[in-house]
């Protein structure tokens, strides 16, 4: 019984950010013995959510949208992208929407001959008088698996701060797709209605010599895709598709720019 409670404790914590702290927030908090018996990862997502709600609460906007969404005059995010609405501020995204991150491995293999496993920092260097100055690249996705997703590069000195320039550019970067069902003639569209699946057609992405195509494919098919591009359908929202590549596929950072330029186009088409 006494594990059924943490966990219903913890399902109440993580949950959706509330706009702004309220009064309830406080007894809402977990116990100090609740948070003793919670894992590392679970630690970290309640401090990630207490640090993302104070951030958001101290917030002071700078631009038209920052001021319409903070007052609660703007509560949807689609509105803003339909009108084409430029967003400057991570905090209209993180106030509207609850998204989730992930790193796409562009390194370089480590190992003899290459043969090591892909990291998610790209190390490079540049030679000067003083000696070799090194930075790192890293490429973040952002996604709330309803159709919003955002891609975002960032380079630094260091890994952890490359890594929040993605996080920051993925968020401002952030545009929805539409999803649909593999034909007009699913055997399941009316029960599964308000759970899109896949494409609504074929879409064609294309990014230096890597060229993408993305197939809308049978309900429990899965993702045959990628593993870089499946983190990206995956957090899109896409649950099943085929995809066929060609060019320098190893290139996971075309691969993955590939993908999202492919995603941009299923708003093209009316349907």
């Amino acid at each position: 019984m006494a594990e059924k409670e943490t966990k219903n404790e913890l399902k109440k914590i993580i949950e959706v950010i509330p706009e702004e702290k309220s009064e309830s927030d406080e007894t809402n908090a977990p116990s100090e013995e609740i948070e003793a018996e919670l894992s590392y990862a679970e630690k970290r997502i309640l401090r990630d959510k207490k640090e993302l709600k104070e951030k958001i609460s101290s917030w002071v906007p700078k631009t038209q949208i920052g001021k319409d969404v903070k007052s609660g005059k703007e509560k949807d995010i689609d509105n803003i992208l339909e009108n084409r609405r430029r967003i400057l501020e991570t905090e209209i995204v993180d106030s509207l929407i609850q998204l989730e991150t992930d790193l796409i491995n562009i390194g370089q293999a480590k190992g003899k001959f290459g043969g090591g496993k892909r990291r998610a920092w790209r190390q490079t260097q540049k030679k000067t008088k003083e000696g070799n100055v090194l930075s790192f690249s890293a490429m973040a996705v952002m996604g709330d698996r309803k159709g919003h997703i955002g891609l975002g590069l960032g380079k630094a000195k260091e890994t952890l701060p490359s890594r929040e320039k993605a996080i920051r550019k993925a968020k401002l970067n952030i545009f929805k797709i539409r999803r649909g069902f593999e034909n007009p003639s699913d055997k399941f569209k009316e029960q599964y209605k308000n759970d899109p699946h896949t494409l609504p057609y074929v879409v064609e992405g294309k990014c230096g010599s890597i060229r993408i195509k993305l197939i809308p494919a049978p309900r429990g098919t899965g993702l045959v895709v990628g593993d870089e591009c499946k983190k990206i359908l995956n957090l899109a929202g896409i649950k099943d598709a085929y995809s066929f590549t060609k060019g320098n596929v190893r290139t996971a950072f075309n691969l993955a720019k590939a993908c999202i330029d492919a995603l941009n186009k299923t708003t093209e088409m009316k349907i």
